[in-house]
């Protein structure tokens, strides 16, 4: 693409990515409401043959696609997984797409199975940033949330983490029934001093179909009031700012751009990424076309469907709205912000400027030319206000 010419709406221009998903837990947590399933004892070699033959798949249809900048195992929990099927997976990624020279690969990890894991082999695998669960740095909370380590394991696990991968990122779950300001400040206070680059902070969301679900329905359970919630969040963001790592995406904190997760930018900004693995999302361009692939649910469903010498990726193709619209969704959520002119691209029509101009006034955005981005009252309501912009 030559310099001068504008990037296309979405694409591979914007980020190219690899997403891999290990549907087995050894515990399936009771907020958890992805596409998991209890690991027991189980023989993977199956499911590893179906994600190399998926990867081989792809790979006879994005031949035009650029070099891969991110590998992403996630979960699950795909440290379970063996280093040496870790090790095959990523070369064969880098055999067929090749790697940048600084890409980013990331392993999802609880914390158990970081005092216990082959970290060595790991990193001697091509991993280079560990994503690692820590949920919560009280052990009421962790049992409450029904996580199988404890406080104590889980600042030992980042501690591990950080000499074998100085680019981590801990997660840490708030907004719990019941959880005052001072215990949450407290609590995030100890988990910045930590020294992780990274930190993804999460409100706790209660599915319908989860344990959860299912508690609140009887009336077991109470979520935190939404006011509740949204004042723990800008709590959130003041506190880590303080601490150095300020917010650059609604739930994200990093200390640097450097350690920003590239990975989940390429969602942000529109980019292309391959999904495998059961459940797995992913968003193809081809052809100047926004495909949505989504893989078979159950285990055994996608192993038995995986095709490796087909000539085509199946997925639903999107239409310009529908893209838009999504685009619009995922856009506005880092703090780079989200250039609306790719919209009017899409669709034809400006995005409408007395809307614009009614956000602008209350604070919610910040505008220079056609780029916006979300203020800290924004980011409270950026469902509402991507709704709202929507065509």
């Amino acid at each position: 693409m030559s310099p001068d010419r504008p990037a296309p709406p979405f694409g591979p221009e914007h980020g190219f990515g690899l997403y891999i998903h290990w549907p087995y837990c050894t515990k399936i947590c009771p907020y958890c409401d992805f596409n998991v399933y209890a690991a027991k004892d189980r023989d993977n070699a199956a499911l590893i043959k179906a994600l190399g033959d998926d990867l081989t798949r792809h790979a006879r249809r994005l031949t035009g696609h650029p070099k891969l900048g991110s590998v992403y195992f996630g979960g699950g929990t795909p440290s379970l997984m063996a280093p040496s099927d870790i090790a095959a997976l990523i070369e064969q990624a880098a055999n067929l797409f090749g790697l940048t020279p600084d890409a980013e690969i990331t392993l999802e990890a609880n914390p158990n199975d970081v005092l216990t894991g082959d970290l060595e082999g790991w990193a001697a695998a091509g991993v280079t940033r560990l994503s690692v669960g820590l949920q919560s740095l009280d052990d009421e909370a962790l049992a409450f949330l029904g996580r199988d380590h404890d406080a104590a394991g889980a600042r030992k696990a980042q501690a591990l983490a950080a000499q074998y991968f100085p680019n981590h990122t801990i997660d840490m779950i708030y907004a719990r029934p019941g959880q005052s300001p001072d215990e949450w400040e407290k609590e995030l206070s100890d988990a910045l001093s930590l020294g992780a680059p990274h930190l993804s902070l999460y409100e706790l969301t209660i599915a319908e179909r989860t344990a959860f679900g299912k508690r609140a329905e009887r009336g077991e359970l109470v979520p935190m009031p939404d006011d509740d919630q949204a004042d723990l969040y800008e709590l959130t963001q003041s506190v880590a700012e303080a601490h150095g790592l300020p917010a650059y995406e609604v739930s994200n904190h990093a200390r640097s751009p450097e350690t920003q997760s590239k990975h989940n930018l390429t969602y942000w900004r529109g980019g292309d990424w391959i999904g495998l693995g059961p459940g797995a999302h992913g968003r193809l361009s081809l052809g100047g076309e926004r495909i949505a692939t989504h893989a078979a649910l159950r285990p055994a469903d996608y192993i038995s469907g995986i095709k490796p010498m087909a000539g085509h990726v199946e997925g639903e193709h999107l239409s310009p709205l529908d893209t838009a619209r999504e685009l619009l969704a995922l856009g506005l959520r880092p703090g780079e912000g989200f250039d609306v002119a790719r919209i009017e691209t899409l669709t034809g029509s400006p995005v409408p400027e007395e809307t614009l101009a009614v956000f602008e006034s209350q604070g919610l955005i910040r505008r220079d030319v056609s780029r916006i981005d979300l203020t800290m009252d924004g980011r409270l309501l950026a469902d509402r206000i991507a709704a709202e912009l929507s065509p």
